[in-house]
């Protein structure tokens, strides 16, 4: 099905990725999974190339164009090349709405160029070990200092925690004041305290470095309060509605390439002296996957659209997300049968996609979080 919402840039665009990813991605993602994190380098030719804070003002280094599309084009190819170690949909998706909207003019001064760059890899610090979804049970605190704030506690699962130079940190800081309790500071990379634990073994997405933050007396200066004390969480209701539409780009182009690396292996692989295409159950199982991935490509584009225009709310992008992920999960699983025993064989692509799909419906809320932001929509 021809999709309607790129122009003539976006598709200049698109080709630009596609060029990088096929010569500075693709050929050393291998690498990169046994390694457990990707290159700095890989970063500062996405800065060069202009692949970093697209709808950065040009003034602070950035593309200038505050348009979502060219977010989704470039996490479309990422997925559709399988490379699930890049972290550049988190710096540019979901960092720096928090940067631009929240940072004082100082602030993106000292930090947009480098984030531009890659010089300045970024993170957000909001998942703990006792608290996932439930953000107001965050324990992490800091408590008010001369000049500062002293930050204490711990963080997990956090994405490209071991390259990140600069981390958005969730914090505790009002105990007494409910929603209005939470703050924003920004730990940057060498401050006395802030240390990084081990790099978490994942099932899935080996090349992204997800880790675990510890902070012991972190002090945190004023100067790197992002947004005002206290307004933490409505920060983050703000910008999780991105994040989440973000996922959804990423599992519908994820599902596309898997049916694409399923129809191409059953018109090549044979049995019983025919093409595993010709049965009748092949082309079934190959007709309902497509559906789905173009309907739930018509759904996420017209949300592309509604954001674009500011018009998308939370209720929507949750849709967008537990459904995505879930079409993702589904039709991975089936290009797995598809593919027999060979499905289940790393050197398969299918098979990463496999392992790199499952967490897709737990981060960014899990789908179970979705459904109930969905239903107090739904019931007022």
């Amino acid at each position: 099905m021809q999709r309607d919402i790129f122009d003539a840039e976006h598709d200049a665009f698109r080709d630009l990725a596609r060029t990088f990813i096929a010569k500075e991605i693709t050929p050393f993602h291998d690498q990169w999974e046994r390694d457990g994190q990707v290159s700095r380098d890989v970063w500062l030719a996405a800065g060069k190339a202009g692949l970093l804070g697209m709808d950065v003002p040009e003034e602070y280094g950035g593309g200038g164009v505050a348009d979502f599309r060219y977010n989704a084009v470039l996490t479309e190819e990422l997925s559709r090349a399988g490379a699930s170690g890049i972290g550049f949909p988190l710096q540019n998706d979901v960092v720096a709405p928090y940067l631009l909207r929240l940072a004082t003019e100082e602030q993106k001064r000292r930090w947009l160029p480098g984030f531009c760059s890659g010089e300045i890899i970024t993170a957000i610090a909001m998942t703990e070990p006792g608290t996932g979804s439930d953000l107001q049970g965050i324990q992490t605190a800091a408590r008010r200092v001369e000049g500062g704030w002293l930050l204490n506690g711990a963080k997990t699962f956090i994405t490209n925690g071991i390259l990140s130079d600069l981390v958005i940190v969730v914090a505790r800081t009002h105990p007494d004041a409910g929603s209005r309790g939470f703050t924003l500071l920004v730990v940057e990379r060498g401050m006395p305290g802030f240390e990084r634990g081990r790099r978490l073994e994942k099932v899935g997405m080996k090349a992204q470095d997800t880790a675990e933050l510890s902070f012991t007396d972190v002090h945190v200066p004023d100067a790197n309060v992002l947004g005002e004390p206290g307004g933490g969480l409505i920060a983050l209701m703000q910008n999780l509605a991105q994040e989440r539409l973000s996922i959804a780009v990423g599992c519908v182009a994820g599902a596309a390439r898997a049916l694409d690396l399923t129809v191409a292996y059953t018109k090549e692989r044979t049995a019983f002296g025919k093409p595993v295409a010709s049965f009748q159950n092949t082309r079934f199982e190959l007709a309902e996957i497509a559906t789905e991935v173009d309907v739930t490509q018509a759904f996420v584009d017209r949300c592309v659209v509604e954001h674009c225009a500011g018009r998308l709310d939370a209720a929507d992008a949750a849709k967008a997300k537990w459904w995505a992920s879930d079409v993702l999960k589904r039709v991975v699983d089936r290009c797995v049968q598809l593919h027999g025993g060979y499905g289940y064989m790393l050197e398969y692509p299918i098979a990463k996609a496999y392992l790199d799909s499952r967490v897709q419906a737990i981060f960014g809320g899990t789908n179970e979080i979705m459904k109930e932001i969905i239903g107090r929509q739904l019931l007022g």
